[in-house]
Parts: structure tokens; C-alpha cells; sequence
């Protein structure tokens, strides 16, 4: 009697250990469908379902700068847009940190946390000042007491244009795929900081360290791989020559494929106008290109339009407030780029005088 108890027990452990392994097959199916539909990408609300209830989904906003003016109203504008909407619905949002990485404080300490790291050592980034920003990540982590299981790495021209939810998976990053950053066609290169046995080159994946939330201790880990690619790029005359002012964006993404990271890859993380037509639920606005445009509204880009907004117009000094609109036919993205500049420079103090450099 007692045989055939147990026995009736085992039948019973026996099916629902088949049903438990229907039922996984089934969802792991299921899962494969929706990431194929969505072209490998997973939605954040799918991926906070799928997150324990217990895990610290907040990130940090940590963005590099130096104390140049060029920087200093680019930082302003951000961190005014990240106060906007640090606590909407949807965001993830933690605190901010500006990584002033020209060794000393400067005017806008009091109006933007800031932490200073020192620059690298005299000539070591040859003109290229770019490479102080993996040094001062590697400074800022080892040194700052860094709430935030997570972290996004930002710039100063990014402008937050809707509540970002965090878009990493686990220990998975999230990044945004660069059109112009081409591991693939560039193997020859590629293979000279990751060597063939470390794995296929479409491991390296096609982005650069900004946008990229990435979980703490991870980045604590790829920091100092990246300062050092970054560094021997340099310091090879056809890497050097072949990357230009995209090299460091390279050196992430090789460092992270060095330690075995993929990242899920979102192009609705940012948009670039005038490239970009429409904003729609894209998070961040990513002004690097210039906006050129005649009165007609036609993009003239390459050639200084009859009406234009470019960053690099005000490298010596912030942009004036209310700048013209563009005209009629500018793609939506470019007219919200230029509102949301104007609102900024309306509400910051002392935007004329802060931050020029003395």
C-alpha cells in the first residue's frame, strides 16, 4: 500500500513536471515571436513585467563635459529638460551627475551637480579631448557613491523630449544604433584590438558609449578596457586616421564585445534632426548635425541655409533667446528641437551672462 501511494505520487510529480515544461517551451516561444516581431527589440513594459518587483529599474543620468562655453549652455539646456521630466509617468529617472573632467570647479557647480575628475595626463589625447571621457567615467565610478543600480551615459547635446524609461534588460544595455558606425566594414581595423579568437566581428556591435544604459557594476567592469582601446586606437596612425572624432565611440563598443556584452539595440532611443522628420515616442534629442534650410522650407544641409540652427554657431557663448522659428515645411523635429531650446534659455537664469567663459 505504501509502493503504491508513493508511486501515485511520482505519476502526480511526473505531469506537473510535463506541464511545467509545456508551459516554459510555450512562453519561451511566445517570447521569440513578439522580440522577432519587434525586430530584436524588447519593449520596456515588457521587460518590467518580466523584471523581478524587487529590482532598482532607476538609472543614473551621467553625462562627460569640459568647462569650455560650448559645453557649459549644452549642459544647461539638458539639465533643465531632465528636471522637466525626471517624475513624469514613464520615466526612470534617478539623479544627475555632470563629469566636469577639466581637473577644476567651475561657474555652474552650484546649478548642476557635478563631480570633477582630472583630464588625462599633458598630450596624451592629442587635441582630441574626446578620450577624457572613458578616463572620467573610470575616476567617477571608483570614486562617487553612485545610488543607481543602473547608469546612462549622456551628452550634453541630448535633449530629453519624452519620460525615458529604463531600457536595459537585466544585464543586458540598451544602446542606439550609429548608421556610420560600421564594425563589419571595418574588420581589417577591428581585428587589430579584437582578435579573431575572441569571436565573430558582428559581436562588436554598431554603437558608440552615448546613449547606453548599462547596470553599474557592468561599466565599473568595461571603463578601463575602454580608456585602453581607446588609447592604442590613437596611437595607431590608420585606426586613428580611418575613425576621426568617431574613434572613442569605436573603442566602447570593441570594449564591450571584449567583455562579452551585447546590447539590445533601440533606434527609438534618440533622433538626430534634420535627419530625423518626427519625434513621435523617441526619447532623446540628439542635435550634433546642423539644421539648414531655405525660406522655402528645403533642407540645404552642407550649405549655410537662409535660416539655420547649429550648435557649432556658439562655441565661444550661449545662443540668444527666442531664436527664429523655422520656416513653413521644416520637418517637426527640427521646429521642436528649436522650442524646446527657446523654453530652456527663457527659464534659466542669467542665460546672457552664466556661462561665458571670463
Amino acid at each position: 500500500m505504501i509502493v503504491r501511494k508513493n508511486m501515485g505520487r511520482g505519476k502526480t510529480l511526473l505531469m506537473l513536471l510535463m506541464v511545467l515544461g509545456f508551459l516554459f517551451a510555450t512562453y519561451n516561444f511566445v517570447s521569440l515571436i513578439i522580440e522577432h516581431k519587434a525586430g530584436g527589440l524588447l519593449e520596456p513594459f515588457d521587460k518590467k513585467v518580466m523584471e523581478s518587483t524587487s529590482s532598482n529599474l532607476k538609472y543614473h543620468v551621467a553625462l562627460t563635459a569640459t568647462d569650455a562655453a560650448y559645453s557649459q549652455w549644452q549642459c544647461r539646456i539638458m539639465y533643465y529638460w531632465y528636471k522637466k521630466v525626471k517624475d513624469m509617468p514613464g520615466s526612470d529617472m534617478g539623479k544627475f551627475t555632470r563629469i566636469l573632467h577639466s581637473g577644476k570647479a567651475d561657474q555652474l557647480m552650484d546649478e548642476i551637480p557635478t563631480f570633477v575628475v582630472d583630464p588625462l595626463p599633458e598630450g596624451l589625447d592629442r587635441g582630441y579631448i574626446v578620450l577624457n571621457r572613458p578616463w572620467a567615467f573610470v575616476q567617477w565610478l571608483e570614486k562617487a557613491d553612485i545610488e543607481e543600480e543602473y547608469i546612462l551615459m549622456a551628452e550634453p547635446d541630448h535633449i530629453f523630449v519624452n519620460p525615458l524609461p529604463n531600457l536595459a534588460h537585466g544585464s543586458q544595455p540598451a544602446g542606439f544604433p550609429f548608421f556610420y558606425i560600421k564594425p563589419v566594414e571595418n574588420e581589417k581595423l577591428i581585428r587589430k584590438f579584437y582578435p579573431e579568437d575572441k569571436g565573430p566581428v558582428t559581436d562588436v556591435d554598431p554603437i558608440g558609449n552615448s546613449p547606453v544604459i548599462i547596470q553599474k557594476s557592468l561599466m565599473e567592469e568595461i571603463a578601463p578596457t575602454w580608456v585602453n582601446i581607446s588609447l592604442r586606437m590613437k596611437d595607431d596612425q590608420e585606426t586613428d586616421k580611418a575613425f576621426g572624432w568617431v574613434l572613442e565611440m569605436y573603442a566602447y563598443a570593441v570594449a564591450s564585445a571584449l567583455h562579452g556584452v551585447k546590447h539590445i539595440l533601440r533606434k527609438d532611443f534618440m533622433l538626430q534632426p534634420p535627419w530625423d522628420l518626427h519625434v513621435g515616442k523617441k526619447f532623446i534629442i540628439h542635435y550634433t548635425y546642423g539644421c539648414d534650410y531655405n525660406l522655402k522650407g528645403q533642407l540645404t544641409y552642407g550649405k549655410i541655409g537662409e535660416w539655420r540652427f547649429d550648435k557649432r554657431s556658439y562655441l565661444l557663448g550661449p545662443p540668444p533667446k527666442n531664436l527664429s522659428l523655422p520656416p513653413p515645411g521644416v520637418p517637426e523635429s527640427v521646429v521642436r528641437l528649436v522650442k524646446m531650446v527657446n523654453e530652456a534659455t527663457a527659464n534659466i537664469p542669467e542665460w546672457d551672462s552664466l556661462n561665458r567663459k571670463s
